[in-house]
């Protein structure tokens, strides 16, 4: 899950307040002692601290939160509120050129992930009907153009390059000129980083610039560097001047201090974070969803994007059938589970939903073979369970908690089937079949 530590700490330091009926200035400095200590340990900056606990107090002690009749969860709206300003209040796109090509400049250091993410920002607009074309503008670090085209290769995107002879200027240009002639709509340039900022690295990208003329320069920052990547994203807008950031590596073991500081220091937006190794791992970065993540409220709009992207629409209304007819078997189970899985880690997709986060370490890995049993669980008896536990290397003991699962799924399904006029009042949750 996002930010875990950072999110446990925040939602038990709130979480306090929930149960009081009236809360006291004490009450309040105590727990934004908590949120504040949580914040630094994330390596969020010192000032940006600071300051958001400073506004969060003020408001939080005014006569609306005090003389409410549930004030520990107008702490939380407060928090929330403000954890969207400190990101960024609305997401920000990139900026499309009515004139194409739409010219995209990445820049950044080494190892921060800049030529993997160039290859996801073109698939993410491909997939928007966009004609992308990647240019190799990095002939320093080994490999990297053949990285690049692997990429490419992978994504059905062409690669621009001319070997590591000629200028990163002058290979800039012809990509250019390339993408004019053949009609791309789009050019992503992946230029060369270095192991730390020099007057080399920023001279030569100034040069590209200048030649180029690029619509965005976004900075590629390694979000696991934490209070390094803002230092990073501050010293390259000073000398360059860039669009934009894009947050890698926001899946690791992130204490979250660069998504929740780059933004108040620099006054630069986060258009992009980088969830994971797969090509379509990028998401474009929305302030209000995060901060709901962070503190544990769910992300049900981008579960939403998710599963529209994932999930057989056909199926799921053939499921959505068997469940109201209470007629779910192991075969659907797999079906759902793989489907889901196309979603992504299973973890992720319940920290979108509210309330849901903290179930994650309570599910075991699913894999299920045997279609007799799968179509009707009421015939595992013991032996069948040793045989499916001797077949899968797991134990009796992993088999039923397996089974306990799937009967836990069904009545979670049969519960939301049961608020279905409600949620169709508020439009259903498309793609959801359990969620209509």
């Amino acid at each position: 899950m996002i930010f875990e530590g950072l999110s446990d700490k925040l939602q038990g330091a709130l979480g306090k307040l929930k149960s009081k009926g009236k809360l006291t200035e004490k009450d309040v400095k105590d727990a934004m002692r908590e949120v504040k200590l949580a914040l630094l340990e994330a390596d969020v900056n010192f000032k940006v601290v600071k300051d958001f606990v400073k506004k969060v107090q003020e408001r939080c002690v005014g006569q609306e939160v005090m003389s409410s009749l549930t004030p520990g969860q107008h702490v939380i709206k407060i928090v929330n509120e403000e954890l969207t300003s400190l990101m960024g209040d609305v997401s920000s796109k990139i900026m499309i050129s009515p004139k194409p090509p739409t010219i995209i400049m990445m820049v950044g250091l080494q190892g921060a992930g800049k030529t993997t993410t160039s290859g996801k920002l073109g698939g993410y607009f491909k997939k928007q009907g966009k004609r992308p074309l990647l240019i190799a503008c990095d002939i320093y670090r080994p490999a990297a153009i053949k990285q690049l085209q692997v990429v490419g290769e992978k994504l059905d995107i062409p690669v621009f390059n001319m070997g590591d002879k000629e200028s990163p200027v002058n290979i800039a240009k012809a990509g250019l000129s390339h993408a004019m002639k053949n009609n791309h709509d789009l050019v992503i340039i992946d230029t060369a980083g270095r192991l730390h900022i020099d007057e080399t690295l920023m001279d030569e990208l100034k040069s590209i610039k200048s030649e180029v003329k690029p619509h965005e320069i976004l900075l590629v920052v390694d979000s696991m560097t934490g209070q390094d990547a803002v230092n990073v994203a501050e010293s390259f807008n000073e000398a360059l001047g860039v669009d934009g950031v894009v947050l890698t590596k926001l899946d690791g073991d992130t204490r979250g201090g660069a998504a929740l500081s780059i933004r108040a220091v620099t006054q630069k937006p986060i258009k992009f974070i980088g969830m994971g190794e797969k090509l379509d791992d990028l998401e474009p970065f929305h302030p209000d969803r995060m901060a709901s993540r962070i503190l544990g409220m769910g992300d049900i709009l981008s579960l939403i994007e998710k599963a529209q992207e994932s999930i057989d629409l056909d199926k799921a209304k053939e499921l959505e059938q068997k469940i109201k007819k209470q007629d779910l078997d192991f075969e659907d189970f797999l079906e759902q589970m793989e489907q889901i899985q196309n979603m992504g880690p299973l973890d992720k997709i319940l920290g979108m939903i509210p309330g849901m986060g903290n179930i994650k370490d309570q599910l075991g890995d699913v894999d299920l073979n045997g279609k007799e049993e799968r179509r009707d669980p009421s015939i595992l008896n013991a032996s069948r369970k040793k045989r499916i536990a001797r077949g899968s290397g797991t134990s009796v003991q992993d088999v039923n908690r397996l089974i306990k699962q799937f009967n836990e799924m069904k009545k979670m399904m049969k519960m939301f089937t049961g608020s279905q006029k409600s949620m169709k009042k508020r439009g259903g949750f498309p793609g959801l079949p359990f969620f209509k």
